[in-house]
């Protein structure tokens, strides 16, 4: 869950272009970070903690043609000047940079202590470092030394190493790698996202796991089987990433920005090639089951998902949390259909399902927001979400055009593709309207200051709409800091119904006829015992004690419900104080179990 990226080329400002790069990546960990660059047979090497957002100029940076920088998500080691990226050798003739974990470091680690070797951090990365040391003491070979260490590590990883003498290895096992290629400045950048380079390169390779990288001195990029350390031939494919400016377009924050952006995600799910849609339709007809799979707010994704698959596409669809599906590796069936949802197409726990289920024969699907992911090169059937980048760290409209499409895949399913296509084009205008409204906006900044006293804050919702309060309570939690609790309206009774008393806010979504009796049943029983019910309608009622109005959008009714939740979130960050685009404790890409 941290980021590396490298330069190499002719322009001297290699540590800045490295610094900038570094920005666009400041999503994946925002604990500390580093900067080395190659200069006259030398290393200069300056790292700090804090966000490297922060950080307009470092002082003293030489000019240089090489460079290589990390931003880090704390795993191993806390968060100290000494544990940041990169690590340099005992002589400083390299140093490296990680994004991964060792999951066998402790082990190592000890060995190495036994031969003398002594540590500057309490990284696992730093053991990597000590491993290629003691290779290169049989081998002077770099390559050699970085793939016999790389050999012994168990876990995922992706390494970047840079040498005094100005080259750039890079390794990849299981956490992301690319490489973006200038044609015609002879520039090569390696990053952990094609995002961070999108405006300056017009070609790019996706490293896959079990290779490896070495940039030389004249720019030549040569790529290697970790395995055997032979020579390979590449291909470069064209950039898919467009993004030569990533500001916030007048908003105050990439969260708000994003979010206002959801009724064009919502054009684009419907802009969709038809024909790719339809053929992961008529397999998923054919399929024994359907697992909808994800991790966090992904997690919630694949649930709604599989809700829309059963309801409109009468499909055995299951939603699973990507952490918890070892109890399944058993039962996958060739016969069988993963459909995964991801912003970054590189969680780790999924990837481990997608790999165990691929050895049983099991058929991907995906959709995916970030090109070139591995999750998408896994796929059998990969989809974009074309969304455009989310830079906020809390996922808006990823999770929005997730869901959506998951709404059109069942309808084409069911054979009312086009139904499905009207019915989400009336949506857009829907959320338009709604975000253009500043009445709203007034309603629910007066919400976010109410809830901002609260130490506890319950949602209830049913049907279509459990998992659209699930996922309202993780943005609750993720701008806030505060607890926050979604529970199954129908199920109140049996345990939460203890923790309802005087004052207590009890978040409603009750937009949905087909359970809304049964919803004001449970809001009623929240109401009896002094709770402050919220509720998110088509039309007042004398039993809504603050009342936020929405549209009736039909089949599609749930979809707008979260932006009054994703709003109020954002409010509520903003009246605490937090930071708003990088919560505390979390990062976007998670690419460690």
């Amino acid at each position: 869950m941290c980021g590396i990226f490298g330069y190499k080329g002719p322009n001297a400002k290699a540590g800045q272009i490295v610094l900038e790069g570094l920005k666009r990546l400041d999503y994946r960990g925002y604990d500390s970070w580093g900067v080395a660059v190659q200069c006259l047979d030398n290393i200069w090497l300056r790292k700090d903690i804090g966000k490297i957002s922060d950080v307009d100029h470092i002082a003293d940076m030489p000019d240089a043609h090489t460079a290589i920088a990390h931003t880090r998500w704390a795993t191993t080691g806390g968060v100290t000047r000494a544990n940041a990226h990169p690590h340099a050798s005992t002589d400083g003739s390299f140093v490296l940079a990680q994004n991964g974990i060792v999951e066998n470091f402790s082990e190592l680690k000890q060995g190495l202590l036994t031969k003398g070797y002594t540590f500057v951090s309490e990284t696992d990365t730093e053991v990597i470092v000590r491993l290629i040391e003691e290779e290169l003491k049989l081998n002077t070979d770099f390559v050699s030394a970085i793939r016999h260490a790389f050999s012994k590590l168990t876990g995922r990883n992706t390494i970047i190493v840079l040498t005094k003498s100005g080259e750039i290895y890079a390794a990849r096992n299981g956490s992301p790698l690319v490489v973006g290629v200038n044609t015609q400045t002879n520039e090569v950048y390696l990053s952990s996202d094609t995002l961070s380079f999108a405006p300056y390169a017009d070609q790019m390779i996706v490293v896959d796991n079990g290779q490896m990288v070495k940039v030389d001195n004249t720019n030549t990029i040569t790529m290697f089987t970790l395995a055997t350390g032979e020579v390979f031939e590449y291909t470069l494919e064209a950039m898919t990433v467009k993004a030569d400016k990533i500001d916030k377009e007048g908003y105050d924050h990439f969260m708000m920005k994003e979010i206002h952006e959801t009724p064009y995600v919502l054009r684009q799910i419907v802009a969709q090639d038809a024909q790719s849609l339809q053929a992961f339709a008529h397999a998923l007809q054919r399929a024994h089951r359907v697992y909808v799979i994800g991790s966090g707010t992904a997690g919630i994704a694949s649930y709604q998902i599989a809700f829309y698959l059963r309801l409109y596409g009468k499909l055995d669809a299951v939603s699973l949390i990507g952490a918890d599906v070892q109890s399944y590796y058993e039962i996958f069936q060739p016969d069988d259909i993963i459909l995964a949802p991801s912003q970054s197409g590189e969680t780790a726990d999924v990837i481990e399902v997608l790999e165990h289920a691929k050895e049983k024969g099991v058929q991907i699907g995906s959709i995916i927001n970030m090109p070139g992911s591995i999750m998408t090169r896994m796929s059998d059937y990969p989809f974009m979400c074309n969304a455009g980048p989310e830079i906020c760290v809390m996922s808006t409209k990823v999770f929005t055009s997730q869901i959506a499409w998951g709404y059109l895949l069942a309808k084409t399913v069911q054979g009312k593709y086009e139904e499905g296509i009207q019915n989400l084009q009336t949506l857009s205008v829907i959320v338009q309207r709604y975000l253009d409204n500043q009445n709203n906006h007034k309603a629910l900044k007066a919400l976010a200051n109410y809830l901002s006293k609260k130490e506890h804050i319950f949602l209830l919702g049913k049907y279509q709409n459990f998992a659209i309060m699930q996922e309202g309570m993780v943005k609750i939690i993720e701008a806030s800091y505060k607890h926050a609790h979604a529970i199954p309206a129908g199920d109140l009774k049996h345990y939460a119904i203890t923790l309802m008393e005087q004052g207590i806010p009890v978040i409603v979504a009750v937009s949905d006829d087909v359970v809304k009796n049964d919803v004001i049943t449970a809001i009623n029983e929240v109401r009896l015992r002094g709770a402050y019910v919220i509720a998110i309608a088509h039309k007042q009622e004398d039993y809504y004690d603050y009342y936020i109005p929405t549209e009736d959008a039909g089949e599609t009714d749930a979809i707008g419900t979260i932006i009054p939740l994703q709003l109020t979130a954002y409010y509520l960050a903003l009246k605490l104080g937090n930071n708003i685009d990088k919560p505390r404790n979390i990062a976007k890409s998670v690419t460690v179990k």
